[in-house]
């Protein structure tokens, strides 16, 4: 309150501020009260629709798609090559992925047995760049070969045999996609002595094998890499560029 006295007006407009104090504390009073059942009931609500939706969204079908792709994968391993060929055709523009409708008419083509959930799923596990399109390669590798993502945790790898001196794998490009997928029918053929040639190469038992000799054990069994099918294999299983591969691995992609 004011320190001066109060004149004659002062003191009949002092009443004023006084109501509107009485009403702040009204106010402030009702704030400081306990809320009720339904107030609570709509705080709820509001702090759940307010609550981002992209974990829920796009983890659930993750989870779900090694089921669905464990149902389908003997159905792709037997035709994954004319699956390939129709994605490439309506691939038009070469990019490694096309549009959800019409990986859907080419499941549908081939007897993939899919729902609509089932679909749902996968398509949105493989919409990496989330433009609303199927990255082809990606779903087939999947079903095809036994790569590591690259956001798999150490202790995923620890399972694997490794080499004296690890080496961690590179990107997985489309090309190198292509070229595994190219050679995967013939490794499927010779991969037990195609390992124990590797083994004959590698005389320090170090599970390495220097990528001239690489590319050598390949010829043997009838496997001729072009140069730029080469240089991308190496360059995922090379990526600290120390020339040597690691055999097992390379091999181990092949075998679901």
């Amino acid at each position: 309150t004011p320190s001066r006295a109060p004149s004659a007006t002062s003191s009949a407009t002092s009443t004023k501020p006084a109501t509107h104090a009485g009403q702040d504390s009204h106010v402030s009073s009702q704030l400081e009260r306990p809320k009720t059942q339904s107030s609570l009931l709509v705080q709820k609500s509001i702090t759940a629709s307010s609550r981002p939706q992209t974990t829920t969204t796009c983890s659930a079908p993750v989870l779900n798609c090694e089921t669905i792709e464990n149902k389908i994968r003997m159905n792709i391993q037997h035709s994954w090559r004319s699956i390939l060929k129709a994605c490439k055709e309506k691939d038009v523009s070469k990019l490694g992925e096309i549009s959800v409708s019409d990986f859907q008419d080419i499941a549908e083509k081939f007897n993939l047995d899919l729902s609509e959930r089932e679909m749902k799923q996968i398509t949105t596990k493989y919409d990496l760049k989330q433009n609303g399109r199927f990255a082809y390669y990606d779903f087939l590798q999947s079903c095809i070969l036994l790569l590591k993502q690259q956001e798999s945790s150490l202790l995923h790898r620890v399972t694997i045999q490794k080499p004296k001196k690890p080496l961690s794998p590179g990107l997985q490009t489309t090309s190198f996609l292509k070229a595994m997928l190219r050679i995967q029918p013939q490794i499927m053929h010779c991969w037990r002595p195609m390992k124990r040639t590797f083994k004959s190469y590698d005389e320090s038992c170090t599970g390495l094998i220097n990528i001239a000799d690489f590319r050598q054990v390949l010829h043997e069994y009838s496997i001729d890499l072009t140069e730029g099918e080469l240089f991308h294999i190496s360059e995922y299983y090379d990526k600290t560029l120390s020339s040597k591969i690691s055999y097992n691995d390379f091999l181990r992609a092949f075998l679901q």
